[in-house]
């Protein structure tokens, strides 16, 4: 069976409300990705670095239950990374994080037909650089998905890694960011120019979220948008994690995925992108409207898919 490896953080997210804490959840962006497209029946390795504490156990259980493949040696952190969620009056979530990013796992997949990383596994040494030869590794055989998901709190140095985000938007064929994200990397121009700029330099797809407004994806048979679903929002915890696997699992299904399809995926057309991003949004609002990034399993995106 085809798989996908995904590459990269998982955490303990402790979300605060009018300061309390509500709870503690299983998170990190690449977790979410990994756990999204299991439950949505995708064969997944995830590649990680936590600890075998208490809550990197918990970890272990989450992602196992969710029927992902934990990678060897993905347990060999000193501690467990956290993520202190402090929640604003809409829901929207304000990360402190405490974390060390290493990789000792070898990946067992041979040839995974989809390797997806992003967030902080891109920017923070020194695992990101073990992160970024992996992709250059599978790149002959895979799909590669990137989604900078950035967070400011464990950047040391903008410049550096900005560097490295725009040296894995070369690398990947299908990029999602947010418009907070572009307005980190480049305040100076809007989010069509930037996705305009990163589709002349790799991609096949490139997608940018704009929270509640939507998002609008770039290929190079032009540009879709799709509205935002209208939802009761818990929270946003996991929303553009989300909207990533609803991307991914919708070209997996039109059999886009793999480097032997890599031409195919550049030939995209707008009304097929135009369904792949109504799929992700689909996604995004499922997950918005429950706490924590509780992410749908395939029998529940049926069905709400179904509804009119």
């Amino acid at each position: 069976m085809s798989r996908a490896l995904v590459i990269g953080e998982a955490l303990i997210d402790v979300v605060e409300s009018d300061g309390t804490i509500s709870g503690e959840y299983v998170g990190g962006s690449p977790l979410n990705v990994a756990v999204g497209l299991s439950r949505l029946g995708r064969g997944v390795d995830f590649l990680t670095h936590i600890a075998n504490d208490d809550r990197g156990k918990r970890i272990v259980e989450y992602v196992e239950h969710s029927g992902v493949q934990l990678v060897s040696g993905s347990t060999s952190a000193s501690r467990t990374p956290t993520a202190f969620a402090t929640l604003d009056a809409a829901g929207s979530a304000h990360y402190r994080f405490d974390i060390d990013w290493q990789l000792a796992g070898t990946p067992e997949v041979a040839t995974p037909l989809l390797v997806h990383t992003g967030s902080i596994a891109t920017v923070l040494e020194p695992g990101c650089r073990a992160t970024a030869a992996l992709l250059d590794a599978y790149r002959m055989s895979a799909t590669i998905s990137f989604d900078p998901n950035i967070r400011p709190d464990v950047i040391r140095d903008d410049d550096i890694a900005r560097g490295r985000v725009d040296r894995l938007i070369e690398r990947a064929d299908v990029v999602k960011a947010s418009e907070d994200d572009l307005r980190w990397l480049d305040p100076r121009h809007s989010p069509e120019q930037i996705a305009r700029a990163w589709l002349e330099v790799g991609p096949s797809i490139v997608t940018v979220t704009s929270g509640e407004r939507g998002a609008f994806a770039v290929c190079r048979a032009g540009s879709v948008s799709v509205p935002a679903r209208t939802v009761q929002v818990v929270d946003t915890v996991g929303a553009g994690d989300a909207f990533m696997t609803g991307l991914l699992d919708a070209l997996w299904s039109l059999g886009l995925l793999g480097a032997d399809r890599r031409r195919d995926l550049s030939r995209i057309g707008t009304e097929t992108l135009e369904d792949v991003l109504e799929s992700a949004a689909l996604s995004a609002a499922m997950t918005v409207a429950r706490p924590g990034a509780d992410l749908p399993d395939r029998a529940a995106r049926d069905a709400a898919a179904a509804q009119p």
